[in-house]
């Protein structure tokens, strides 16, 4: 008997109905022999709605308290899930984070699976339960309540496959799979069949939505393979594989974007050894992490030194550097919360040449500005105007060839037949 792993998306248990759609796909595939863990995502924006609720008691609330309070919501989901299987004669038992063994590391908010102690959910599937547990969450070594951060979910599955020797882990949402960008954006975006783990873990770091990072992270590490696929039909979806199981046959795969992204800039900072670590050491110490990065060129001694940050740890990195600023000295802090990400990614990349070209020709024709660019081996990402953001992506999906029909911005037309 095959024991599969599936996990399922706030948008596939926003209510009532969607719930019991949940159950009875887990009920068919109980039918067929199979035994399952299911992990859950709050309810549709039960997150956003716990934290704005927080907010207006306090502007910014105890990561400790914040924690605890947003656990609750994927903990509603589990206990309607497992009544909803219940209801339709399948035995269930719904887990926190904690009761299925999931012990993590780490400051509140983004806390990292340390071990997996599955011992109450191999229990439970012996009895004949299926065990659904609440995603995002885990006991810390001080037992505190923690949350995995945004997309948490996707990996408690994938730690749970690992810690089970599960045979499939399946990530279900309100999407089809992973395509070369979002949907919603860029009507003609391909739905990719399969995507290497570096090239998955890129576009979800950059802002794709499908999975998270981290749980294609802990799936590379333990060899599992991931399928993306929708609650909604029974399309095969996407299936996440190491690298060597495909060929890349285009320098780019996918297009992503990130509209939740701030820029801060040190201006005027004397250009001595010491000052880059001053600054970003007192961010590492918050628990904030530094994603672009640039630096001018020295003039008069002194330079500029900008950067950029997720939009929700703008009010503490500005509380932070002010005295940093005042310290240095620098003559200002400037922000902007006025800018978003557009990104490109493919492992072809990393072999061909004129990637970068195309794609800043493609926001250049668009009449999009580029603010700040950085790279890696195989992504390139540029900071635009948040009002553009979804203009950029089209530019840059179509400049590649990723639409239906479409040919890359440099690939000859073809000939027409003799």
């Amino acid at each position: 008997m095959a024991l599969w792993v599936w996990k399922f998306g706030g948008s596939s248990v926003a209510g009532p109905d969607r719930i019991r759609h949940v159950a009875r796909r887990v009920a068919e595939a109980r039918k067929e022999g199979h035994d399952l863990v299911v992990v859950v995502s709050a309810m549709g924006d039960t997150t956003d709605d716990l934290i704005d609720l927080a907010r207006q008691l306090h502007p910014e609330p105890p990561a400790r308290e914040l924690d605890a309070l947003m656990a609750t919501g994927e903990q509603t989901s589990a206990a309607l899930l497992a009544m909803a299987l219940d209801a339709l004669g399948v035995p269930a038992r719904s887990f926190t984070g904690w009761q299925a063994g999931i012990q993590t590391e780490g400051p509140h908010g983004s806390a990292r699976v340390r071990a997996i102690a599955p011992e109450r959910l191999r229990e439970a599937l012996g009895a004949g339960f299926v065990p659904v547990v609440a995603g995002f969450q885990g006991l810390s070594a001080e037992g505190y309540v923690t949350t995995l951060g945004r997309g948490g979910s996707d990996t408690t599955a994938v730690a749970l496959a690992a810690a089970l020797g599960a045979d499939r882990c399946e990530i279900f949402s309100d999407v089809e799979g992973v395509f070369t960008a979002d949907p919603r954006v860029v009507p003609d975006a391909q739905l990719l069949p399969v995507i290497s783990y570096d090239e998955m873990m890129e576009l979800a770091r950059l802002g794709a939505q499908v999975l998270h990072h981290r749980a294609v992270t802990c799936a590379q590490h333990h060899g599992i393979v991931i399928h993306a696929r929708s609650t909604f039909s029974d399309h095969p979806g996407t299936r996440v594989v190491p690298a060597g199981a495909i060929e890349p046959d285009r320098p780019v795969s996918g297009v992503a974007s990130d509209r939740h992204v701030a820029r801060l800039a040190l201006v005027s900072v004397p250009n001595v050894p010491g000052i880059a670590h001053r600054v970003f050491s007192a961010l590492a110490e918050a628990g904030i992490n530094v994603d672009m990065i640039s630096q001018s060129v020295a003039r008069n001694g002194h330079q500029d030194i900008a950067f950029t940050i997720a939009d929700g740890h703008l009010a503490v990195a500005r509380r932070i550097l002010e005295p940093v600023v005042r310290e240095l000295p620098a003559e200002r802090l400037v922000v902007d919360d006025g800018i978003a990400k557009v990104s490109a990614v493919g492992a072809g990349m990393a072999t061909q040449p004129g990637v970068a070209a195309t794609m800043f020709g493609a926001l250049a024709a668009a009449g999009i500005n580029i603010e700040m660019i950085s790279t890696s081996e195989i992504s390139i990402s540029c900071l635009v105007a948040r009002e553009r953001v979804d203009d950029a992506v089209r530019a840059v999906h179509a400049a590649f060839g990723l639409g239906a029909g479409e040919a890359a911005a440099d690939e000859p037309a073809p000939r027409a037949s003799q």
